[in-house]
């Protein structure tokens, strides 16, 4: 019937059209709010996203009617459970808990969300911070009657490390403590010093009951003492610094060398950060050849400008060296390095092999990387641990040795550009995401990250040489006729002090460019060499770090 009357009443349509239109129009322009939830075990967060959606009458009928039937057949009676909407696999709703990262989009008249619900318990935390990759905003539960817990601090730390400043405490089950204000208020203060402890400067605390719905999309009635918004008011109205990125310096990685024909040669990719115009200067990393913007084209037409967030392709006023995985970035806005400084979440059951290689990809950028552990960071207070493997679970502080220089950015910069992932050369699994924090100095690379072994005999280096092969690991064995035959053919044999000497220096250098040396000199010389002189046999374990000099 509705049709028929549609198609013999044409101005009807066109209205129709036309109200959809503007209401797509209008969703386009709304700003877009990435937010995660995370904590403990059952402090309900499941229930606080599907009450959220529920009060702010986001679910469609289909969705109520099922929410009903799933509600009374977990035994909750005539009451809904809104954990039901976002607990989506069969698993969770058997075990009560969330084991997966679930995703959820909504829209109120004022704003755009996508949330991430993430799992509370520790083995998950690989999941949690998958989630909090890419959010700007993270919801911080809290059981009223549990107060602050190991995970708390956990999570807090990952969402720190994460990048992400705007923080909500919400002290969840107020009504199970009679909404007490002091029970509320004593928690706060408690977070407020894992907070300092952690490097978290600033939250927003509020008290819900998320079953009840109080402070979830309105104010409640039963907590008057409370002046702050409610959790919706604050999530619609809270500043977004991300969706401004085209303050920072004009970066974007190249994805893609567009080239359909002979005459015209593109580089494809998304704006990082900042904003480029035509004419505009720009260096090509990592070669670091200066250039100009010729073209800034769309598949809309060309553009004169374009800021971060936006997809084009850049033609250049050279013919320079370019390709897939460089950068293409204003003058000083990234590092060309062969080495990082960095935070890593080990996602894997196998721990980290310290001398293993690992594809290490960044962006559009795939390189061969070893990874030395400064030390396994405590995030749940402990004293935590120096140098070892990272397990499952672990975050560490780790410098990672690149086999060739690329340019970089800090995570604090571009959380584009700065974050990266580790995949395993044989199984291809992705098993470590991180965080690029700094780069060594060029002409202070540290000592775990120099790559020197020094062994007694040339059958020693060999052997050591194969094994590294076995691990998918190169290595160059510097040997002391090579030295005598050329660098150091003005050396009498008794002179081994000076020998020794530039050996190292030569050695040094070479491990600078990220090459694995074996040094094979033999262990009578009685030279001395800073660092760790050792000996290889057959069955001794392959170089750990107090190998290395």
């Amino acid at each position: 019937m509705a049709s028929a009357a549609l198609r013999l009443n044409p101005g009807a349509l066109e209205t129709a059209r036309a109200e959809v239109d503007a209401y797509f129009e209008a969703l386009q322009k709304k700003s877009l709010l990435r937010f995660l939830t995370c904590g403990s075990v059952d402090d309900g967060k499941s229930t606080l996203v599907g009450r959220l959606l529920y009060d702010a009458h986001l679910l469609l009928e289909d969705q109520l009617s099922t929410l009903e039937r799933e509600s009374a057949k977990a035994g909750a009676g005539e009451e809904l459970d809104f954990a039901l909407l976002v607990d989506g696999l069969a698993a969770e709703r058997e075990q009560g808990i969330t084991i997966d990262v679930a995703y959820r989009f909504f829209a109120t008249d004022k704003r755009k969300f996508i949330i991430a619900d993430t799992p509370g318990h520790e083995q998950y935390t690989r999941n949690m911070a998958t989630g909090a990759s890419t959010a700007d905003l993270a919801i911080i539960l809290i059981d009223a009657r549990k107060g602050v817990l190991p995970q708390t601090r956990r999570h807090s730390f990952l969402v720190h490390l994460l990048g992400i400043r705007h923080i909500v405490l919400a002290v969840n089950k107020m009504d199970l403590v009679d909404y007490d204000r002091a029970r509320f208020e004593a928690i706060v203060a408690d977070y407020r010093a894992l907070a300092d402890a952690v490097g978290i400067k600033d939250f927003t605390a509020i008290p819900v009951a998320a079953k009840r719905g109080d402070n979830v999309a309105s104010r409640s009635a039963a907590m008057t003492w409370y002046d702050g918004p409610a959790l919706l008011d604050h999530l619609e109205t809270v500043p977004i610094e991300g969706a401004c990125p085209g303050i920072a310096p004009f970066r974007m990685a190249v994805q893609w060398v567009n080239r359909p024909g002979q005459e015209f040669r593109g580089y494809a990719g998304t704006i990082a950060s900042g904003r480029v115009r035509t004419g505009d200067a720009v260096a090509i990393l990592p070669s670091g050849r200066m250039t100009r913007i010729a073209r800034i084209v769309t598949a809309g037409g060309d553009l004169a400008e374009a800021g971060a967030g936006q997809a084009v392709t850049l033609t250049l006023a050279d013919d320079v060296d370019c390709s897939r995985g460089d950068l293409i970035a204003a003058a000083g806005a990234a590092t060309v390095a062969g080495a990082l400084d960095a935070s890593l979440v080990w996602m894997s059951e196998a721990p980290l092999a310290p001398h293993r290689a690992y594809w290490l990809k960044t962006g559009a950028r795939t390189v061969s990387a070893t990874v030395a552990v400064g030390g396994v960071v405590a995030v749940d207070g402990s004293s935590g641990r120096d140098g070892q493997p990272l397990a499952l679970n672990d975050i560490g502080a780790v410098r990672i040795a690149l086999d060739r220089r690329i340019a970089a950015t800090a995570y604090a910069d571009s959380r584009a550009l700065g974050g990266f992932i580790l995949i395993d050369k044989a199984t291809h699994a992705t098993v470590g995401a991180g965080m690029i924090g700094g780069f060594p100095g060029a002409g202070a690379i540290e000592a775990h990250v120099e790559r020197i072994f020094w062994v007694s005999g040339e059958s020693e280096a060999e052997a050591l040489r194969a094994r590294f092969a076995a691990q998918g690991r190169s290595a160059f064995i510097l040997t002391e006729p090579a030295l005598r035959d050329g660098l150091c053919s003005d050396l009498d044999q008794g002179d081994s002090v000076e020998l020794t000497r530039r050996a190292a220096e030569v050695a040094r250098l070479m491990s600078a460019t990220g090459v694995t040396v074996i040094a094979a000199f033999p262990a009578a010389s009685g030279v001395v060499v800073p660092g760790a002189q050792i000996g290889l046999d057959a069955g001794a374990e392959i170089p750990g770090e107090d190998w290395v000099i």
